[in-house]
């Protein structure tokens, strides 16, 4: 890793990226995952960069009664070199990780201004309506067509009453 690549990695807090993006769902919980592996990631290299990679092989010669086995290994050990590793596929992996993040993010901001415009209309919609009392039957029938079509089919009928009011009201008849 380069050493800007280090300085960033330190300076990045995870949890105020979250909270001040205000991300959750599946992106939060991708975010706090990869921020999971890297922690772990770098606790394994510091672990292994601590241990001593120093061998004695002098004593191992004076224990051993075969130094010729020791000296091959010795051999071996000083001339390994370590394998590089092709990370391309990794960093492709990452890219489509990235992608995805990026596409459920942007899904998430549309759905959020789609949800606070539609939060907007209706606050806006209960500030500026009239107090219940002062509403007219004109206010209610342009509200509701059907009411005024449902009360001209009851007086064609010659249905008087509305059906289920006095199972819900009582009947106000004086007796």
């Amino acid at each position: 890793m380069s050493a800007v690549a280090k300085q960033v990695a330190k300076k990045v807090d995870f949890t105020k990226v979250i909270n001040s993006l205000g991300l959750s769902g599946t992106t939060a919980g991708s975010l706090s995952a990869f921020k999971k592996r890297h922690d772990e990631a770098k606790k394994e290299n510091l672990d292994l960069s601590a241990h001593s990679i120093d061998i004695d092989f002098n004593h191992y010669r004076s224990v051993l009664k075969n130094s010729k086995v020791v000296d091959q290994i010795e051999r071996s050990v000083k001339s390994f070199t370590p394998v590089t590793i092709d990370v391309s596929k990794n960093l492709k992996n990452i890219e489509i990780f990235e992608q995805k993040a990026i596409e459920n993010a942007q899904l998430t901001e549309k759905s959020v201004l789609a949800e606070i415009s539609q939060l907007q209309q209706t606050l806006k919609d209960i500030e500026t309506a009239r107090p219940f009392d002062e509403l007219t039957v004109d206010d209610v029938i342009a509200a509701k067509p059907i009411i005024e079509e449902r009360l001209t089919w009851m007086v064609k009928n010659g249905k008087w009453e509305v059906p289920g009011y006095k199972e819900k009201f009582g009947d106000l008849a004086p007796m």
